[in-house]
């Protein structure tokens, strides 16, 4: 395999998180709740409600004792390490860094001198490693070398990273091309030699890759149940998506990943035919993904049930990952729109307002029987959904040799790289409440040439989603305005984007406008779970029906031409956008003999913020008609 320049395949770069300062009203509250509650939640956790920490000091001889806790707890360390740094980039804290080195220090310690790394492997005699494909060891080695990478880049130190590269040497010299036969029982691995690889330019990371990617399908696994973890067919050869949801998503962005680094278009295509898969027939319209608790993944087409949806945290998280590396590869917009939709509903859903509980299980409608937790046995969702929000910069800006791309309105201000030039760019919004993105644009020096290419989302141009699994009810693409120092200027669509090239000088004002109406969802006949149902968004935003604002929620009814307004709100201190829905409500009639329908108006919230008042019931498809009768206020099945 030969490595090709760094973006061979790739259309533009994502400008680094680091180089993004995030002042949004509406992210900046989450940003800032992570770094405040969340993060030290997840220590906490780590350190003294569970044994992680403590596997640590005993693998390193700083005190006696066993293994506790489950083989993969490992990777939560790293993973809360990862946040950390993300954190620690924007916002420099000399005791929480002070706390991450302590960590550092205690898994160097614990590092064998052959570079293997795993506490469990290290604590527990009866266990010999690389023995259980299923035990999830290059998993926990893929998280430690992501965060050491990610420290590294924070704070310039190299201790976390050493351990990883020692690990990944550990791997290289154990497996490969004539060496033994290895597949991961849940991918991450491949993921991080890539950013290793990048880290540092040594082509051996990459090459280990793409050959971990290459070991699926040949029948080395040993599995009672291949489709699980992808081993049925080789990756160039699949073409459904198939088990675990999250395995899925991380295998899949390597192998974009890969591709783009070794032009690879065998990969490109299968990843093209995946994604059509998990787009077109198996996504929830929160952006979530995986169907079932059975495999903690995916079922059939078109099975989509609501209660029951699993929708796990991590695998939204995976899909913003997946979008984020199809969008740089090809330069089209619906990746974003997927990623935005996933990063907005099904991975913000995942933490609570105040930033301390989390969900593992991201249903679409509930009887009230599900709550936020504080942590999890599996407690890969909290700190995952802390890394991801930590390093929101990533997601909102790239560039290529001539072009500012502007992929997420985001309140944030930027040092952008061009070729030979540098832009400060700078963006002022309400998004999403409101459709006005006001851009300013800093170049280096006057007139300087390049084009801005601003994303039109897939709401504005009437689509509900890639493909044609829903669809908006009367809708017809609007259009957007644009205009420069107060002027309206003609615009060019380019896959997805609004582009405007010209010559720039220091303080231009772009003002790009989308009208934000509430628009009626519905889903292809073949969802059964939505027959005769419809779901309401506005923006990137996906709304739902809770107890609190509206009581029992499995009696309403919204007729297609339901009539709606939107209204200033809250839910705790998280000021909101709500709908009021000119609805019907159902109950039995005074005499018990029949259905009474009445006039109600409902009140719509944002999905991520339902379940913050305590338990209750919601629904995000509301029936048009009355289908189901239920007793006591039971769930139907759905």
């Amino acid at each position: 395999m030969s490595v090709r320049s760094q973006t061979a395949m790739q259309q533009y770069e994502n400008v680094d998180f680091s180089q993004v300062l995030i002042t949004d009203g509406f992210w900046k509250t989450h940003v800032d709740k992570v770094k405040a509650v969340t993060i030290p939640v997840c220590i906490h956790q780590t350190e003294v409600a569970t044994p992680r920490i403590r596997n640590f000091e005993v693998a390193s001889g700083m005190r006696e004792g066993k293994h506790e806790g489950i083989y993969y707890d490992d990777s939560d360390v790293y993973k809360a390490l990862e946040a950390i740094a993300y954190s620690l980039k924007n916002n420099p804290d000399k005791a929480l860094e002070s706390k991450a080195d302590e960590w550092i220090d205690k898994i160097a310690k614990s590092q064998q001198p052959d570079g293997y790394i795993n506490t469990f492997y290290t604590l527990t005699p009866t266990q010999t490693r690389w023995t259980d494909m299923h035990r999830h060891e290059a998993y926990c080695g893929g998280h430690l070398i992501e965060a050491g990478i990610a420290y590294y880049n924070a704070t310039g130190k190299r201790t976390l990273l050493d351990v990883g590269i020692r690990f990944a040497d550990h791997l290289d010299a154990t497996f490969g091309p004539g060496k033994r036969h290895w597949v991961p029982g849940h991918q991450e691995i491949e993921l991080a030699l890539v950013k290793l690889y990048k880290t540092t330019n040594n082509d051996k990371y990459l090459k280990l890759s793409d050959w971990f990617l290459n070991e699926r399908g040949h029948g080395h696994g040993t599995w009672n149940n291949p489709e699980q973890v992808q081993d049925v067919k080789p990756l160039t050869e699949q073409t459904k998506v198939t088990g675990h949801a999250v395995r899925a998503m991380y295998y899949f962005s390597a192998a974009v990943d890969v591709a783009a680094l070794t032009g690879n278009k065998d990969y490109v295509k299968a990843m093209n035919t995946l994604w059509e898969d998990v787009t077109y027939r198996n996504l929830y319209i929160t952006g979530g993904i995986g169907q079932t608790r059975r495999n903690e993944g995916f079922t059939a087409d078109y099975d989509l049930p609501n209660g029951s949806a699993y929708c796990e945290t991590c695998a939204s998280v995976g899909m913003v990952f997946w979008n984020q590396r199809f969008g740089k590869l090809t330069g089209e917009s619906k990746y974003i729109d997927v990623l935005e939709k996933s990063l907005y509903n099904g991975a913000l859903d995942g933490i609570s307002l105040k930033g301390d509980l989390f969900f593992y299980v991201n249903p679409l409608s509930s009887n009230g029987v599900g709550e936020r937790r504080e942590w999890f046995g599996t407690a890969c969702c909290p700190s995952n959904i802390a890394r991801l929000i930590a390093s929101l910069g990533n997601y909102i800006y790239a560039y290529s040799d001539n072009s500012v791309w502007v992929n997420l309105f985001i309140g944030s201000k930027a040092n952008i790289p061009l070729k030979g030039q540098n832009v400060n760019m700078e963006i002022e919004t309400a998004y999403p409440w409101d459709g006005t993105v006001r851009m300013t644009v800093n170049p280096a020096k006057r007139r300087q040439n390049f084009a801005l290419r601003i994303r039109i989302p897939g709401w504005v141009r009437g689509e509900a989603s890639p493909g044609d699994l829903y669809r908006f009810y009367d809708s017809q693409p609007t259009a957007c305005t644009l205009s420069v120092n107060g002027k309206t200027v003609p615009y060019t669509e380019e896959k997805g984007y609004a582009v405007v090239n010209r010559a720039w000088n220091p303080g231009d004002v772009v003002e790009w406008v989308m009208p934000m109406n509430v628009l009626k969802v519905a889903s292809r006949e073949e969802v059964k779970n939505n027959s005769n149902r419809m779901a309401f968004q506005r923006g990137p935003l996906v709304y739902c029906v809770e107890g609190p604002d509206n009581g029992q929620v499995w009696n309403l009814i919204v007729p297609r031409d339901a009539r709606t307004s939107v209204k200033e709100g809250n839910v705790l201190s998280e000021k909101i956008i709500a709908i009021d829905i000119e609805g019907k409500s159902a109950t039995p009639s005074p005499d018990g003999t029949g259905i009474a329908v009445a006039n109600k108006t409902l009140i719509a919230i944002p999905y991520y913020t339902w379940c913050n008042r305590g338990n209750s019931q919601m629904q995000i498809w509301l029936p048009n008609k009355i289908e189901t009768v239920t007793v006591n206020g039971e769930e139907p099945a759905l």
